[in-house]
């Protein structure tokens, strides 16, 4: 069959659908983005970014009209030759993994794919999932072929990692890996061949490796302010021109959409048996109990006003989801007078303050997202920096 466009990314309209069809459509591809989210389609048609994405709105700007459409029709879905779901393995209110609900969403997306398309999955699956997709293709009776090619992106680098990092490629056969490899060689030219399993396991295997790594650095931190010393000089000290240390995070909030879903869908899959994923889970999750614990300690909190600095999940970045600032803000409401937030990115909350009105009204301040806005604040508050970002303690 002749397709008269080249890629339909379906979820198009999200953090991960958005920038790889941007950066398809600025390398000369004709790309289709599906949505069901109508007013993320309706921005991005009209040219503007529906969320933070450095260098993203600059080349929406270029492509759209042009190489790049954003639609809600599914059926546009079928003039497409390669099709991109973005759609990944979601987990319960307990963690619990879903992995067939990658094969309903391809399901249901059956009537609108057609004979000579390659299906490739792009998001986080749980293991076995491609192969769960390959049959509900089969049962469709058409001829396609699928293959999972994993995202590799930090939130905000899009722009410049989706062209810079390796590209892990996998597929059951022959012919659809060599397609899957042709398509994203529009973005970078190293490939790494693995069989669908090892892919699964390799994209949850970084996740959770980066987790642990943020619940060491946050354990040690705790470690540190218990013994009434500055975590962040002691780092500095073990990692200066030390590379045996260099990887040692600074602590800080480990959120977002991925790190601890991830790292719970791997845990599930060795039948809760991951003592490590565990630990890590408490530790990065206790850490806003944590430091309400320690405020309590030397501050009279029912009598004061408390100031949270920022309720992204990441600096820079406007992306509320799994943000750890929010249990923060829970348990303050619960424990302080009164709290007010404060966030120069985002847009979605509306129980947000002026920061002059933070400064003004707080005791005391929490810096719980490093934006940079934050480093040379100037006031004569506390400030608690768990981040270390202004070089004067943690303040606990």
């Amino acid at each position: 069959m002749r397709f008269s466009r080249d890629v339909a990314v379906v979820g198009g309209c999200g953090h991960v659908g958005l920038p790889l069809g941007l950066a398809f459509a600025d390398r000369g591809l004709t790309v289709t983005l599906f949505d069901i989210n109508a007013d993320a389609v309706a921005s991005v048609a009209a040219g503007r970014m529906p969320f933070q994405e450095e260098g993203a709105e600059e080349v929406l700007h270029r492509v759209i009209g042009s190489h790049l459409m954003a639609t809600t029709a599914p059926d546009l879905v079928k003039e497409s030759q390669h099709v991109v779901v973005v759609i990944g393995t979601p987990v319960d209110e307990h963690m619990n993994p879903d992995p067939a609900s990658v094969s309903r969403a391809v399901s249901e997306l059956g009537p609108y794919l057609v004979d000579g398309q390659i299906l490739v999955l792009r998001s986080t699956l749980y293991p076995g999932t491609t192969a769960l997709v390959e049959r509900a293709v089969a049962q469709l009776g058409k001829r396609i072929d699928v293959a999972f090619c994993p995202e590799r992106i930090a939130e905000g680098r899009a722009m410049s990692e989706l062209y810079e990092l390796p590209q892990i490629i996998s597929a059951r056969t022959d012919a659809s890996i060599d397609r899957a490899e042709k398509l994203f060689r529009n973005l970078t030219s190293q490939m790494i061949r693995l069989t669908p399993e090892e892919a699964e396991l390799a994209k949850l295997f970084t996740n959770t490796w980066r987790y642990i790594r943020f619940a060491t650095a946050n354990q040690l931190f705790m470690m540190a302010t218990d013994f009434g010393l500055d975590y962040e000089r002691i780092r500095h000290a073990a990692t200066f021109e030390y590379p045996r240390a260099a990887d040692l995070p600074g602590a800080g909030f480990a959120a977002g959409p991925c790190l601890l879903k991830d790292t719970m869908q791997l845990a599930a899959f060795n039948n809760n048996n991951f003592i490590l994923g565990h630990a890590a889970m408490m530790v990065n999750e206790g850490l806003p109990l944590y430091l309400v614990s320690r405020l309590e300690k030397s501050y009279p909190l029912a009598d004061m006003t408390v100031g949270i600095l920022g309720m992204a999940f990441k600096g820079e970045s406007d992306d509320t989801r799994s943000s750890l600032s929010y249990k923060l803000k829970r348990i303050l409401r619960f424990k302080a007078r009164q709290v007010l937030c404060h966030d120069p990115f985002v847009t979605s909350d509306r129980d947000l303050s002026p920061l002059g009105e933070v400064l003004e009204q707080s005791d005391i301040l929490l810096l719980a997202t490093p934006h940079r806005i934050y480093d040379s604040l100037e006031t004569d508050l506390p400030i608690i920096d768990i981040w270390g970002r202004r070089g004067q303690g943690s303040g606990l």
